[in-house]
Formats: C-alpha cells, sequence, structure tokens
C-alpha cells in the first residue's frame, strides 16, 4: 500500500508540474541598477543547518519508498553529482516501515558517495527513527517535515499530532545532525518559525504553496474530494515576508514553486540563504532525462551570477540589500500582518 501511494504521488506530482499557475513571484520587482558595482568577484557560497555549498539551490526531498521511485533517486543523484548541488531525498517512513524498501533510498548515497545528503522523515517519527533515517543515508543532514494538511485529507492520513512538538525537541537535541524543519507546500508564518525556534530548531524551509500541491494530490485518491481545500496555505513568497524579521535568528530555505533563478533571486532577496527545488527538477529529468537536467541546472548557475551581475550583488547574503517593488497584493499582505513594507522597497533611500 505505501509503495502504491509514492507511485501515485509521483504520478500526480508530475501531471501539476506541467501546468502553469500563477506565481506571488510575478508580484515582486527588483529596482533596476544602471551602474551596478560588485565589489568582490561574485560567489554562489552559502551556508545552511551548519553545511558550507557550493552553489546556493540544490534537489529538494521527492520520494523513495518504491520501485519507480527508487530509478528516480538515481536519477536525480546523477544530476546531483554532476552538478555538485545538495540533495534530500522522500520521506523514509517507508523504509522505516519495511527495510526492504531501504534501497530506494540508499541509491542515492550509492551513486553520490561524497555528496551533501539531507533524510527525510515526518515530526510523528522519534528519535530512535530519526537515527535509523540518518544511518540509512550516512545523511549531513536530517529534514523533519510537517504536512497536516495533506495527512488530514489523505484518506489514509493521521490525525493525532500531539506528538510532533516532543519529537522535533528530541531530535533536534540528540540525533547528532542538524536539523531542518521543513512544511511540505503550505508555508510557515512567524508564528510557527517563532515556535520552531524555541523547540531549539535552527535552520527551517518555509516551503509554501505554488509548487506541489499535496492536498490535491489527496483529493485525487479520495473517493470524494474537498477540493475547497485545494488553495489552503501560505505562499512561499507570503511564508518569507511574514518571517523575514527572524532570518537573523534562524536559516530560512525557500522552496516551493521557484521556477528559475530570478525567483531564486528575489526569494534571496526576502531572507532566504538557500533555495529547495523539487517538482521543477522532477520535471527536467521527466521531460528530457538526466543529461537535459544538468545542462539546465548549469545554465541556471550562469544565470544567477548574470542576474548578481546586473543588481551589483556579489554575494548571496547581498541581495538583502536591493530594494523592491510589491504589487498591491503583497502590500495588503504586510499591511494585515503589520508588516513594514518600507523594508523591502526602501533599502537604499
Amino acid at each position: 500500500m505505501t509503495s502504491i501511494r509514492k507511485d501515485d504521488h509521483i504520478r500526480l506530482a508530475l501531471q501539476q508540474s506541467e501546468e502553469n499557475p500563477a506565481s506571488d513571484f510575478d508580484r515582486i520587482r527588483f529596482v533596476h541598477r544602471s551602474i551596478p558595482i560588485n565589489k568582490d568577484p561574485i560567489s554562489l557560497h552559502t551556508a545552511i543547518a551548519g553545511l558550507e555549498m557550493n552553489f546556493p539551490f540544490y534537489i529538494n526531498a521527492m520520494t523513495g519508498g518504491s520501485e519507480t521511485a527508487k530509478k528516480i533517486n538515481a536519477q536525480l543523484a546523477q544530476v546531483a553529482k554532476a552538478t555538485g548541488l545538495a540533495m534530500a531525498t522522500g520521506s523514509l517512513s517507508a523504509a522505516l516501515k519495511d527495510p526492504a524498501l531501504e534501497e530506494s533510498y540508499r541509491i542515492v548515497r550509492d551513486t553520490f558517495e561524497d555528496g551533501i545528503i539531507f533524510a527525510n522523515i515526518g515530526a510523528d517519527r522519534t528519535l530512535e527513527d530519526a537515527r535509523k533515517a540518518v544511518n540509512i543515508l550516512n545523511a549531513n543532514a536530517l529534514q523533519i517535515h510537517l504536512n497536516a494538511p495533506q495527512e488530514i485529507v489523505m484518506p489514509e492520513g493521521d490525525r493525532e499530532f500531539h506528538l510532533w512538538e516532543k519529537n522535533i525537541s528530541d531530535i533536534v537535541k540528540n540525533v547528532g545532525v542538524e536539523v531542518i524543519v521543513k512544511e511540505v507546500g503550505f508555508g510557515m508564518s512567524r508564528q510557527t518559525v517563532s515556535h520552531l525556534i524555541g523547540l531549539g530548531v535552527k535552520t527551517v524551509d518555509v516551503s509554501g504553496r505554488g509548487g506541489t500541491n499535496f492536498i490535491r494530490i489527496e483529493n485525487a485518491r479520495r473517493p470524494i474530494a474537498l477540493e475547497y481545500l485545494d488553495e489552503w496555505g501560505l505562499s512561499t513568497v507570503e511564508s518569507l515576508i511574514d518571517c523575514y524579521a527572524l532570518s537573523d535568528k534562524v536559516d530560512v530555505i525557500a522552496s516551493g514553486g521557484i521556477r528559475h533563478p530570478l525567483d531564486m533571486a528575489k526569494a534571496f532577496a526576502l531572507g532566504a540563504k538557500a533555495i529547495g527545488l523539487s517538482g521543477t527538477i522532477l520535471s527536467l529529468v521527466q521531460s528530457g532525462g538526466v543529461k537535459y537536467a544538468i545542462s539546465v541546472i548549469e545554465n541556471w548557475k550562469e544565470e544567477l551570477r548574470m542576474i548578481m551581475l546586473m543588481l551589483g550583488v556579489s554575494h548571496i547574503e547581498e541581495f538583502g540589500f536591493c530594494d523592491l517593488i510589491l504589487d498591491r497584493t503583497l502590500i495588503s499582505w504586510c499591511d494585515q500582518r503589520r508588516i513594514p513594507a518600507q523594508m523591502f522597497t526602501l533599502r537604499n533611500s
């Protein structure tokens, strides 16, 4: 049953990737600099979860737990190895239930022996489970995903979340690797991020609405769909704006609906230190193969450098000095959340 569900998720996620939904990233523009000055050579280096990364984007959690997932993970690991990107596997819950499925995840480490690899588990998992997941992959860090809306809409999903806080706290303190707590497409508010900081979390992935929509995926598996919940959650942009004031207290990763280097640049300007890409890269691999995905990613690196050159940005953190223009929808979000929009729009005045 778990393997069937994993394959359903892959199939439905790929169907979604063929759509072109509106993006809140299109509601943001950079203020152009006619005479950009880069004080230092352009660097794509960043650091998250205590890990030094040569590139500020990576392959985010997607799949595992079936033969189809194993083949996809092998392809994604080939892409990661060729491009030098970090990579996260999908949730290892299937392997924790059935050790016979471990190979569908372990193929990532076998393929990319020296790479930065993130294991992934749900917040319902214990410290013992977390240690097992890390050991299966010899992982450099551990993602703990939060997916309450998906579980609630999933026909066979969980309905009890009272142990999540304790599990997160125990794992952060004792698992032995850095922990990233991530959403799965529903975004994070500043209240959530503040709460996670209180549990000892140092890195969050806000993973907002705009990419793979797991409520829609689970609705497609339900006998009676709850379509009125399809747009639940905060967008990635809304999440970044909401959490911006906390970016000096926690490393923020942006994922969810990021399509290209300009979206990445806007996310960096809203406080993200790294970008997670899942459906976008899965679509590249499925549509054009491993070599095609590698070529696109290498182009993205150069295109991001071009954007940095136009803006006079030499390091990722310098995006935080770029003036932005927000449309009225985002200004309304700022007003209602009592966030001064000027902190984004008048940085150099």
